[in-house]
């Protein structure tokens, strides 16, 4: 039996210092997905890709390790992520594993603004097979947008604070 479950999330936040500098900071491509996302967890692979791991999770006490790679892209000011490969380590054989990453950053009159949506696809695993389908699947929607969650408050926190690092690096 297929899952399949997703989660989205917007971002609005407001940046009152250089914030005319913000779309030059997001061409620091490698720089900006360093800051949103864990660097000890990111390895830049070149031509816009990044391997990620991201971090494992437990669920019905299964450990789950995802890993995916990940393209970038910035055009017409906006940065772009989407997933471009994606494996499950941690729960034995999988025959269907799909995760979808969409997500994008621009810089607005306020601050940055942006979306993400993450999605995953994948067999219902055999030591879950007691386990109804609707309770997996809203456990995976809760997984998901606890996931995006943290992303984005690393985004409030981290990618501001690499911001105005950037911009005292380049005496702006």
């Amino acid at each position: 039996m297929l899952l399949s479950f997703d989660a989205k999330q917007k971002l609005k936040l407001s940046v009152t210092r250089n914030k005319e500098y913000l779309s030059k900071y997001l061409l620091e491509e490698e720089r900006v997905v360093g800051a949103m996302l864990d660097s000890k967890k990111l390895l830049p692979e070149g031509g816009g890709r990044y391997k990620y791991t991201v971090t494992s999770f437990k669920v019905f006490q299964l450990d789950i390790n995802p890993v995916v790679l990940i393209g970038v892209e910035n055009k017409d000011g906006i940065l772009r992520m989407s997933a471009l490969e994606s494996k499950l380590d941690g729960l034995g054989i999988i025959d269907d594993f799909t995760l979808i990453l969409k997500a994008n950053l621009e810089a607005t009159e306020v601050g940055l603004e942006g979306e993400a949506l993450l999605g995953v696809s994948v067999s219902q695993p055999t030591l879950l097979k007691l386990v109804p389908k609707k309770i997996l699947e809203s456990t995976g929607h809760s997984v998901l947008n606890g996931i995006l969650l943290g992303i984005k408050s690393r985004v409030q926190q981290q990618l501001v604070k690499d911001f105005l690092d950037w911009c005292e690096l380049n005496k702006i």
